[in-house]
């Protein structure tokens, strides 16, 4: 015992902020002086929560959560089961929670965190998130439709002539009319050059957007579109809020939702400057039925949520998924996850047998388990857990009993009246139509066919009241005022207005199909 106590007290050691992960367990005692700690600097090498239904997984992410809150670190969870709203509201003192700290030779505190509740296009209680079509890109798009390669590189080409055209897209009404029109006399003429689509394209695209249209997506496609730096504040206490996506009435969209929290994840990853290493992440973000996202996936895609893991770890972005067994996650992913907790895996099946068996290998060896016995014999709310130490050293496996949370073990109350509550539903909870692709083309096919024949589309002009806005740094702020007499001003308004956006997209449109191709 007191080699086991030393060996996890040593490798887990840390000089710097840590989470509390828990205590280890020997020989079925629990060790209160073998403390299993994640220090904060390494939140940001990311992570894996997995295990099978009920062992656990959800209340590990909620108590990881709530420390990283409590250190000033802002988290992004998906609540897909909708319990995670609890988090919001104190927990029970008298409950299992506060008995299962005190096991563990804790002192424990109920108590409720700052949350700030959205919804995907505000489909159940929360502030609607909505992303614009052209920002979602053709390669997320293509994943929410069940694209192949041919159809994903016909949307591409889509999207190039968009960008090229100045249409804007924005709702799925306006991808609409700019497939049927490119299917048209007029629209196949302008593709001449660069390919063209092919009408049985055309229509199977057409068909899938209906059943996009049908799940859900007309009401998360659109304007005003979430700005992620939204997710990324603190209470005025000095806590990180904690942005709970609320996703029970979309559980049966899973692609949807899926593709959703990858949209967000890229967004990150193109708005946020290099940070290089920190003492505590900018960010959590915890990706929730992971397995739903790399479910037939193409291989483009794959490589592109490769990249962005693998890249936004230097912009200050943990990012956590949770499933049940390691095998749901990609290898080139997988490799990526230096924090692991694995709760109990059960072998009910030959493919339950297969899982175990794969799980297993991806653990190191260990002195003081068997790996096969200790994945399917502990209890509810004990983990096999590994993470990287300070130095970036892999610790040796120790199985855990995890630390309870100190917040609400179930949903909140009245999550509607938080969110309608909350400073950004003013931002964000009413849906706005501006001009796009749609009103554009109408009106060249209204046009007469003399003067619509190679026509360019003319640039929408929006009222600066209808644009979504736009927050400038202090620092930006100060320069284009002392630029204006110089004309700066104007340069800088019309870059920050959709039209300006739209001129700088084609330029670069970063990761997920955004990336402008030559064609």
């Amino acid at each position: 015992m007191a080699d086991f106590a030393q060996t996890i007290t040593t490798a887990y050691a840390t000089d710097g902020a840590a989470l509390d992960l828990g205590r280890g367990v020997h020989d079925g005692v629990v060790v209160t002086a073998a403390t299993v700690k994640l220090p904060l600097r390494m939140v940001n090498r990311h992570g894996l929560i997995a295990g099978a239904t009920g062992t656990g997984k959800t209340k590990t992410l909620q108590g990881i959560a709530e420390q990283l809150s409590s250190a000033g670190v802002p988290v992004f969870v998906a609540d897909v089961k909708g319990d995670l709203s609890g988090v919001a509201e104190p927990g029970d003192a008298g409950g299992a929670a506060a008995k299962r700290a005190q096991e563990l030779g804790l002192q424990f505190q109920a108590r409720g965190f700052p949350v700030e509740f959205f919804a995907l296009g505000g489909i159940g209680p929360g502030i609607p998130i909505r992303a614009t079509v052209s920002d979602f890109g053709p390669q997320l798009l293509a994943k929410v439709l069940g694209a192949n390669d041919t159809q994903e590189q016909s949307l591409t080409l889509v999207f190039h002539y968009a960008d090229a055209k100045g249409l804007p897209l924005l709702d799925l009404s306006d991808l609409r009319a700019l497939l049927s029109f490119l299917a048209s006399d007029t629209g196949k003429a302008d593709l001449t050059g660069i390919g063209g689509l092919s009408p049985a394209t055309v229509g199977v695209l057409l068909r899938s957007l209906t059943g996009l249209e049908d799940g859900g997506g007309n009401e998360f496609f659109g304007e005003p579109m979430l700005d992620v730096h939204d997710l990324m504040r603190t209470a005025p206490d000095g806590r990180g809020i904690i942005s709970c996506l609320e996703l029970p009435a979309v559980q049966d969209k899973p692609t949807l939702f899926s593709t959703a929290l990858m949209w967000l994840l890229a967004q990150l990853f193109e708005e946020l400057p290099e940070a290089g290493d920190l003492d505590k992440p900018k960010l959590a973000f915890f990706f929730d039925e992971a397995h739903l996202l790399f479910e037939d996936a193409t291989k483009a895609f794959l490589t592109s949520v490769a990249q962005t893991v693998r890249l936004i770890r230097s912009k200050g972005v943990g990012v956590y998924f949770i499933t049940q067994t390691p095998k749901d996650v990609p290898s080139e992913i997988l490799g990526q996850l230096g924090n692991r907790v694995q709760h109990a895996l059960r072998a009910f099946t030959p493919e339950d047998a297969k899982a175990l068996k794969a799980t297993v290998s991806t653990f190191p060896k260990s002195a003081f388990y068997d790996m096969e016995t200790l994945l399917t014999g502990m209890g509810i709310g004990e983990a096999a857990v590994t993470i990287l130490s300070e130095t970036g050293v892999p610790t040796p496996v120790v199985h855990t009993r995890i630390t309870p949370p100190s917040s609400r073990m179930g949903p909140a109350d009245d999550v509607e009246a938080k969110a309608k509550a909350s400073s950004l539903w003013a931002k964000y909870g009413t849906r706005v139509d501006n001009q796009s692709a749609r009103e554009i083309l109408a009106a060249r096919m209204a046009a007469p066919a003399e003067e619509a024949e190679g026509a360019e589309p003319a640039q929408p002009v929006r009222p600066k009241q209808a644009a979504a806005p736009h927050r400038q740094p202090a620092a930006e702020q100060k320069e284009a005022a002392g630029a204006m007499a110089g004309g700066v001003a104007a340069v800088t308004s019309f870059l920050n207005s959709r039209e300006g956006k739209q001129l700088q997209k084609q330029v670069v449109r970063g990761v997920f199909g955004l990336l402008k191709k030559k064609l």
